[in-house]
């Protein structure tokens, strides 16, 4: 089968690649749609950390955010998954440890992430093998589109719902990027009172075209009671400006990763009773983003800026936009273009 394989920093290739197994407890998917994100940035960059602390090396196969149809099962999958249109999670814990007997296996310390971390190849591939017990039914209501924001969704609700607003509360998103727009799009629809403070005046004026009111600059940024504020950058300055900027018995959500290590003075922490949360995977989210999708509540499709074939991964990953593309940040691989 064709497949999107990283060599080395910078080199992307389309190759052919043998097609893949079922084993037991196993199925293949016809993968129908992925999302290219920021990590994978980051891979093709050389500066995702886990290529410099041993849990991945290249070559590698991207793809992380998925959708497709099951097409073969391997031995002891219910037979029912059988042409499902599904996505899967990418976190794949070991299923013994006290973490994951918990609940907890996005977390598993033996964990592989599918295109991320560990030998497990990614989704951009015109196939994909993936544990059973991975899969989440996707909807008719819940379209190819929709089905690769799965999981980017589940990581944004996971931050809205840390923040744990009320209708009357008012929360501040740091980062008008995929993850900030989409934690945006729950909060708003949760009656919240939503704000985005961006740098650039693309990613600003993109917002608004949304229907946000409260988008600014940073450095314009009201003078306003932030009950929660949700960081969505990578900026390593910026967890520090969401302590400093959230009301004394708010909630800080911290979501973005940045390349180099940031620091926090928890004295400010401390002082202010503020309650400081780490979000890491959309795992215990996914169904409920779902479920969110297929009702219409949240339709964040507006997001896409361009959907591309294999070809042009490589210059999307670049920085490069596709031709044609509209404004939205979030790029999706089509396999079959």
């Amino acid at each position: 089968m064709r497949a999107v394989e990283l060599t080395k920093p910078y080199t992307c290739e389309v190759v052919e690649v043998a097609a893949p197994t079922a084993p037991s407890g196993f199925v293949v998917v016809d993968v129908q749609r992925v999302g290219l994100c920021g990590t994978d940035v980051e891979f093709f960059r050389g500066e995702m950390p886990y290529l410099h602390d041993g849990h991945a090396h290249f070559p590698l196969r991207l793809g992380h955010e998925w959708m497709g149809t099951v097409t073969t099962l391997g031995e002891g999958v219910d037979e029912r998954w059988l042409g499902r249109r599904v996505m899967g999670d990418t976190m794949l814990g070991c299923g013994v440890c006290r973490r994951c007997r918990a609940g907890h296996q996005h977390v598993c310390e033996r964990r592989s992430e599918v295109g991320v971390r560990g030998d497990f190849p990614g989704a951009l591939g015109e196939q994909l093998s993936v544990p059973a017990r991975s899969l989440h039914e996707l909807p008719d209501s819940v379209d190819d589109a929709l089905g690769a924001l799965v999981e980017p969704g589940g990581n944004a609700l996971r931050s809205v719902l840390g923040a744990a607003l009320t209708t009357d509360e008012r929360l501040l998103i740091i980062g008008p990027g995929t993850i900030g727009l989409l934690a945006g799009l729950f909060a708003a629809s949760q009656g919240v009172e939503v704000h985005l403070a961006g740098i650039t005046d693309a990613s600003i004026d993109f917002a608004r075209t949304l229907g946000f009111t409260g988008v600014w600059h940073f450095e314009d940024l009201p003078t306003l009671e932030w009950d929660a504020v949700i960081d969505a950058t990578s900026d390593a300055t910026s967890p520090a400006k969401a302590v400093e900027l959230v009301e004394p018995g708010g909630r800080v959500v911290f979501i973005g990763i940045g390349s180099t290590e940031s620091v926090i003075d928890s004295r400010q922490l401390t002082l202010k009773d503020v309650t400081a949360l780490g979000i890491l995977s959309a795992s215990p989210a996914l169904d409920e983003t779902i479920s969110i999708y297929a009702s219409g509540r949240v339709d964040p499709r507006g997001l896409i800026g361009a959907t591309v074939g294999f070809d042009e991964v490589g210059s999307v990953l670049a920085g490069e936009r596709p031709a044609g593309a509209g404004p939205g940040p979030k790029i999706q691989v089509d396999p079959r273009r």
